[in-house]
């Protein structure tokens, strides 16, 4: 608190942050909440005057302009998300502002999902119902729909963080072979052994790995990695998982890839733009799996964001170190 006694001002972005971070704020501090869902930058730079701290709960850009706009006493800023490519990082730092985030909470949700897409894909869920839709069920035939086995796979990881672990943690329950991981940082040999993991370069990830994952934070050097040399040191009978961030894959690549069945099939949970228009011509293609940004989205998952980018706000405004720094 101020020498005057007076309680801290926090904005929340977005008025459908869950009410657990709410009611944490609330103890402590005068909680000012945007109304405008989908939020409206004009009305979070306006409410931002004054305030002590941003709890960011939508993925507009967070730049300069919202510092400038609620001025020099900003002490914290969380995100409620795990990636953080639409915070302006850099100049955040540059004034000296604690930045959390809430990668965490999220792991066992997105890893859910991401299973969930690779066996619907790898199986060929969507073609399948089309098929029914379109009377072309041909129950006459042996080797009609065959899909990929993930028993005894090997599956690529393009990031090795918590969430790709959480995944592995998932598939080893499926008996795959091993792991093959890409990242800057080899992870420690306890987790390694823990997954049967090996860090390989980009390549040698592609080009073994019956399954490849992205689970990486979208970056200048992670932004379209996945294009058409790449699909093209896949494996043919290769599914790609992302849900990561879209912009690490070059969608049209993709749709030629998949199109030409340069790879099997793939799972999206995450696409460029967002919303997909509905007329994308991905959602032409049988052989891949979309889902609009769902990775996160149940209730728990939710209220842990939340309150985690809370508690970060209040160590921020406290001085002290936050839960889950960004930085």
């Amino acid at each position: 608190m101020s020498s005057e006694n007076k309680k801290f001002k926090v904005l929340v972005t977005h008025p459908e942050v869950s009410q657990e971070g709410i009611d944490l704020l609330s103890h402590q501090c005068e909680v000012i909440i945007c109304q405008a869902a989908p939020p409206v930058l004009a009305e979070i730079l306006e409410k931002s005057k004054g305030v002590d701290a941003l709890l960011w709960g939508n993925n507009k850009p967070l730049s300069a302009a919202v510092l400038d706009a609620a001025g020099p006493q900003l002490k914290a800023i969380s995100t409620m998300s795990a990636g953080i490519d639409y915070v302006d990082v850099a100049e955040v730092k540059r004034r000296k502002i604690p930045l959390g985030h809430a990668p965490i909470v999220m792991n066992n949700a997105v890893a859910d999902t991401a299973v969930g897409l690779l066996l619907a894909a790898a199986r060929r869920f969507h073609e399948g119902r089309l098929k029914i839709e379109t009377d072309n069920w041909e129950s006459g035939h042996r080797n009609w729909m065959l899909g990929q086995d993930v028993r005894d796979s090997v599956v690529g990881f393009f990031g090795f963080g918590g969430i790709a672990q959480s995944v592995a943690k998932r598939l080893s329950g499926f008996d795959i072979d091993s792991v093959l991981y890409t990242t800057r940082r080899r992870v420690s040999e306890d987790i390694e052994k823990e997954y049967n993991a090996k860090k390989v370069d980009f390549d040698t990830m592609l080009s073994q790995s019956d399954f490849v994952i992205i689970a990486s934070p979208l970056t200048k050097e992670t932004a379209g990695i996945f294009n058409a040399t790449a699909f093209g040191k896949m494996k043919k009978t290769a599914v790609l998982v992302n849900i990561a961030r879209g912009g690490i894959v070059n969608q049209q690549d993709l749709y030629e890839a998949l199109k030409t069945n340069q790879i099997f099939a793939a799972g999206l949970d995450v696409m460029t733009p967002e919303p997909l228009p509905s007329n994308d011509p991905l959602l032409s293609l049988p052989n891949v799996v979309l889902l609009p940004h769902l990775g996160s989205a149940t209730q728990r998952t939710r209220a842990d964001m939340s309150a985690t980018a809370a508690h970060n706000v209040l160590r921020g405004l406290a001085g002290e170190p936050m839960v889950s720094p960004a930085y």
